[in-house]
């Protein structure tokens, strides 16, 4: 399980008797990354001493609104000049406002976040956001300083959905803590179930904010599982789901560079393993988001090579306890019909269900009725139907077959009740399209239904 820790404040005496140990805990646990992250100069310093130390630590540098009122001009530009000097410095932070303790005045704490949201910007580095029992005015100073620009994360989200979700519209990711797994944080789990997991990112704040079940004792980073296991029941992922996808988010937020050691040609959703083949496509559809990136649910799926048939099966062997094997990757998937079927023979001989996810113009593609050659190797087969009609199939999916595009994908689903067990028409919801007309002409061609949730793209 791939984890980063995307806010810990591991220095000071909290950890001084066991730096070592709790390390190589955090990386028995599957930790990549931490990012720790000063609260004011002092641990600013600290911050940028321990990245400086450990090549998968990064670090941050900012002054928590608890200082406000002791900050001088001295202080901040050393700040400015940690992040300047520091190549492991990824944000500014934690930075923010603090109504619930008041331990400095408003207006001295919302000068303070404003100048440093103005630093970020200079810097062109993404913030990280203290926000407690101060909403309405983080949210006001975020718009009116256009903190979106350059990104950033409240961390330890204590709003509610409607306010995550404009978090999110301004350029902000959500981080959940440990608090998730309180029995009584329900309101933090009905924000974990609205929003995208490709806007969440964990953390433990660590020593602060101990999960379940570790509850009174000292938070560290290891622990940030608890709330990635949380974060995977609420959204019904597999925590290697949540815990690949959120460290891919934080890598994304704050720049961490990962190597990639090769080619993704199997890779794991829930329990279903799914199988990279090609990146071409038949269509050019307007709401892919492969032409944004070729990245899905954390994995990244661009090919230097088409894979043959023995590094598919290959890969498949180097995986275990999946459910069914799906031919679907940011491609079209039957354009490599022949492979399918080698690859799907072996997959049916050892006894694994198999699934295409097709755009449903492989007729088309190879000139003949291909359906009955897949007939006993396929248990399932997804067709993307998108539209009730030609003219909006057109528009949305930019077929090269004109007319004929639409015509052979209905064509494709009827002919393929006669050799596949289960067929299912899909759709992707894109705003305007009438789901319900598409509804109606999958039953009228005799198949299932299934509406796939838009992502907006660009």
């Amino acid at each position: 399980m791939e984890l980063i820790d995307s806010h810990a404040h591991i220095y000071g005496e909290d950890y001084a008797a066991d730096f070592p140990e709790m390390l190589e805990r955090a990386q028995e646990a599957g930790l990549t990354n931490i990012v720790v992250v000063g609260a004011d100069l002092e641990s600013s310093r600290e911050a940028c001493k321990v990245a400086a130390a450990f090549d998968h630590i990064y670090c941050a540098v900012g002054i928590h609104p608890h200082e406000a009122d002791l900050v001088t001009e001295e202080m901040y530009q050393e700040i400015r000049e940690l992040a300047l000097n520091n190549p492991k410095v990824v944000a500014i932070g934690e930075i923010g406002l603090d109504f619930y303790r008041d331990r400095s005045s408003r207006p001295a704490q919302e000068e303070l976040f404003r100048r440093f949201i103005r630093m970020s910007r200079e810097l062109s580095l993404p913030i990280i956001i203290h926000d407690r029992d101060a909403h309405d005015r983080v949210m006001a100073i975020v718009r009116e300083e256009k903190a979106g620009e350059f990104g950033g994360v409240f961390h330890c989200f204590s709003g509610d959905l409607a306010m995550a979700q404009e978090c999110i519209e301004l350029g902000f990711y959500i981080s959940i803590p440990g608090t998730v797994t309180y029995p009584s944080n329900e309101a933090l789990r009905e924000v974990v179930r609205g929003v995208k997991i490709e806007h969440l990112l964990v953390e433990t704040d660590c020593p602060y904010l101990t999960p379940v079940p570790h509850r009174g004792k000292r938070n560290e980073p290891s622990f940030v599982r608890y709330a990635a296991e949380r974060v995977a029941e609420v959204k019904g992922l597999s925590p290697e789901d949540v815990g690949r996808i959120t460290s891919m988010n934080t890598r994304n937020l704050f720049g961490i560079e990962t190597r990639k050691e090769a080619d993704t040609i199997a890779y794991m959703i829930r329990n279903s393993l799914y199988l990279n083949i090609t990146n071409r496509c038949s269509n050019r559809c307007t709401f892919c988001p492969k032409f944004e990136d070729l990245i899905v649910k954390g994995h990244e799926l661009k090919l230097s090579h088409e894979p043959t048939a023995a590094e598919v099966i290959a890969a498949i062997d180097a995986k275990n306890d999946f459910s069914e094997v799906v031919f679907c990757g940011y491609g079209e998937p039957l354009i490599r019909l022949d492979l399918v079927k080698e690859v799907a023979a072996e997959m049916k001989r050892r006894g694994h269900k198999v699934r295409i996810n097709t755009d449903g113009q492989a007729n088309l593609v190879h000139g003949r009725n291909v359906l009955p050659e897949l007939a006993g190797l396929v248990d399932c087969i997804s067709v993307s139907l998108n539209a009730a009609d030609a003219q909006t199939y057109d528009r949305l999916c930019n077929t090269p077959f004109g007319a004929a595009g639409f015509q052979g994908v209905c064509e494709f689903l009827r002919e393929a009740t006669r050799h596949i067990p289960q067929v299912v028409a899909s759709m992707v919801t894109v705003p305007g399209v009438d789901i319900g007309k598409v509804r109606a002409l999958a039953e009228e061609l005799g198949v299932e239904f299934r509406e796939r949730e838009y992502q907006e793209v660009g």
